[in-house]
């Protein structure tokens, strides 16, 4: 059963600070297991909305001296959030049928595992995105021979819980908001690397608590490949998002009948990589599951289907290594909550809110995550909220 832990014991281990008021035992045995690898530095944070994962714990944020652990990382690599506040107020489109919109979306921006785009020539803003990647890929050796389809994902959305919204921040101004990653060009990045972790780490000898807690040294040419390839399946989700975002902002201002929507934008991984400076060592950062949340860096934490979610600005508390959640977390697995749960009890838990009916998202049912509003409460201390967003629509892939 999960335990509360008061604020005053944060410190699980001297390797270990946890910021969940609601942690599992599984949760806190992977991020302890994690905290003893040999190369952390300082310290683990383990976010509010923490929840077992595949070796290690997702919402645990990770520093490491001289060494990556590429299934840390994930397998949808880079993924994260994207936001548009626009200066459309609720009266201007209330009249609208919000279905209309919904299908304008799910015929403009591909939906589901393996559904991808099979043209990319209907936005002008698409092509250069390709050429960008291109060039990337190969001043920077990347290997893509493994996706050969790698085009075509660019701008389509997966499964899961990955979803495209429209939401009313408390002015009742509409924001656009979707989460989504690397797709399945990440995930073969992704795999690929792992798999040589794995294999390197039995060739060495070295006993691991977690097979999926291997990793790649630093100064290894295995290491710079990875590092590579990270690289750019990080760009590769960032643009992906830009990129369905620029589609859903098109579509928005065709059905609105409005133009000139868009006043900011807030682009943020949270399953990623990154040099940083911690605790006077330059340290390999991965946030598996966590937004950056240096000082006065803005983020977007969302809830679940039929919740609320948040646009934040990073307070930089170190002892959180300047970071924050990046969503509820779940408190059921998929099984679990399509045994507990029914198509009725997620279409009671989204009433006035505009989705695709039907037993494909049971899944995804509020019920089965952490309550985002305590996750935000923990978190108070890493972040301050600016916007609180509650949606009035929901597009997700099956």
């Amino acid at each position: 059963m999960p335990q509360q832990l008061p604020k005053a014991q944060r410190r699980l281990s001297h390797k270990l600070i946890n910021w969940a008021s609601l942690l599992d035992d599984t949760t806190e045995q992977q991020a302890k297991q994690t905290a003893r690898m040999p190369f952390i530095h300082p310290h683990i944070a383990l976010m509010p909305d923490a929840h077992s994962g595949k070796g290690s714990a997702v919402g645990t944020v990770i520093p490491t001296l001289g060494a990556v652990i590429p299934a840390a990382v994930g397998v949808d690599i880079g993924c994260g959030m994207v936001g548009v506040q626009t200066h459309i107020h609720h009266r201007t489109i209330e009249h609208l049928p919000l279905s209309d919109l919904r299908e304008m979306i799910e015929e403009t921006i591909p939906l589901s595992p393996g559904n991808y785009n099979d043209h990319l020539t209907r936005f002008d803003f698409t092509a250069p995105r390709i050429h960008a990647l291109e060039v990337h890929a190969h001043d920077n050796q990347v290997d893509l021979t493994h996706s050969p389809k790698w085009r075509n994902q660019l701008g389509s959305l997966g499964g899961g819980n990955h979803f495209i919204e429209l939401c009313l921040d408390e002015t009742d101004h509409v924001w656009l908001f979707l989460h989504s990653g690397s797709r399945g060009v990440g995930n073969k990045i992704a795999q690929k690397h792992i798999k040589i972790a794995q294999q390197l780490c039995a060739q060495w000898w070295i006993d691991l608590p977690s097979r999926d807690l291997a990793y790649l040294a630093e100064g290894t040419l295995e290491f710079s490949t990875y590092l590579r390839d990270l690289t750019w399946a990080q760009k590769f989700a960032f643009e992906n998002r830009a990129e369905m975002m620029d589609r859903f902002v098109a579509v928005f201002t065709q059905w609105s009948g409005t133009d000139d929507v868009e006043v900011e934008r807030i682009n943020c991984h949270h399953n990623y990589t990154v040099k940083e400076r911690h605790a006077g060592k330059d340290v390999w950062l991965t946030r598996k599951g966590a937004v950056d949340a240096h000082e006065g860096v803005r983020a977007m934490i969302p809830g679940s289907m039929g919740t609320r979610s948040y646009v934040v600005t990073g307070l930089g508390n170190r002892a959180g290594l300047c970071s924050a959640p990046h969503g509820a977390g779940r408190r059921f697995s998929r099984t679990e909550a399509r045994r507990r749960f029914t198509a009725d009890d997620l279409a009671a838990r989204m009433g006035g809110i505009e989705y695709r009916h039907g037993d494909a998202w049971v899944d995804e049912i509020p019920d089965a995550y952490k309550d985002i509003d305590q996750v935000m409460n923990d978190a108070r201390d890493l972040v301050r909220v600016d916007h609180t967003l509650r949606q009035i629509l929901n597009v997700k892939g099956t």
